[in-house]
């Protein structure tokens, strides 16, 4: 539910289907990775103090029982750390039984506060980041344009831990295609390993019109991994995933673009996640592959 009238995709993580989606800025402003088509119809630009503050008076009037709020477009973490405080301390003003509030950060975004700056934050009420970690590796960092290399993307997601602000961390699985598959896997978990986010999601790359990377892939540039190889690297980045034994990271496996659903909590479900998923393999090596992109109209 969201009462912004401006043009303009809206997204938001599967887990605030129920939230009151606030628009604080619109689109992304980064805007630049190779993979990701989101945001690329409109000009990233800040939602004014009245505007924000019209949007919240209108989910007030309508008389929602608001618990949980998410700030959207793409990276709400941009905005300077005294605007973000303004923000928080007025939806808690208005909505008694609100909970918590969310948002998507970038890494620039977050590398941009430092630990004092996140904890004012978490003091004032937001309490989960999503981030996009994509992966551990240096060298596909960069060659998909994320804006920071290994080291900064670590650092981005050890910093909101440290703040004690809850981390879900997103990473794609065939973002390296073929060629770059072993590597991605090894760094991706590496990362993970230093980070110890409390949610882990792994998505399935997808290549959509107007993405950069899309384009590679037309030019047979870039080779994507069929099901199975998917499943090797996804398990690849399991075996590669070793939590100390009072951790406790939800893994999720369960967004529209993947083959196979897996859910469980690291490290305690490391081995059941990992017979799941060479499960899946053999099943998936059964089945013909069909090229999702070849000739398709929507991707």
């Amino acid at each position: 539910m969201y009462f912004d009238d401006e043009p303009g995709p809206v997204f938001r993580p599967p887990s605030e289907a129920d939230s009151f989606i606030l628009r604080v800025t619109v689109g992304c402003s980064h805007n630049a990775c190779t993979y990701c088509n989101m945001y690329r119809t409109v000009k990233f630009h800040v939602k004014t103090p009245d505007d924000v503050s019209a949007q919240i008076q209108a989910a007030v009037a309508a008389g929602l029982p608001v618990k949980r709020v998410f700030l959207a477009d793409g990276d709400a973490l941009v905005l300077s750390v005294e605007r973000l405080l303004s923000i928080l301390s007025e939806l808690y003003a208005a909505f008694p039984k609100l909970q918590r509030v969310a948002a998507y950060a970038g890494p620039r975004a977050i590398l941009g506060k430092d630990r004092r700056d996140l904890l004012a934050l978490r003091e004032k009420g937001l309490k989960l980041l999503y981030y996009g970690l994509e992966t551990g590796d240096d060298r596909l960092l960069k060659e998909i344009n994320k804006g920071v290399d290994a080291r900064e993307a670590v650092e981005a997601g050890c910093r909101v831990r440290a703040a004690g602000i809850k981390l879900s961390m997103m990473i794609i699985i065939g973002l390296g295609g073929v060629g770059g598959s072993a590597e991605h896997a090894r760094h991706t978990a590496e990362a993970v390993n230093i980070i110890k986010p409390d949610m882990l999601s792994a998505l399935t790359l997808m290549l959509y019109r107007g993405s950069e990377l899309k384009e590679k892939y037309e030019r047979g540039q870039f080779n994507i991994l069929t099901p199975p190889q998917l499943m090797d690297e996804l398990s690849a980045v399991l075996r590669g995933i070793n939590l100390p034994p009072d951790a406790r990271t939800l893994f999720r496996s369960n967004h529209i673009s993947n083959y196979v659903s897996l859910a469980g909590t690291l490290p305690k479900d490391k081995e059941k996640l990992l017979r799941q998923a060479e499960a899946a393999h053999a099943e998936l090596v059964k089945m013909p592959f069909y090229d999702p992109y070849n000739n398709a109209e929507y991707f």
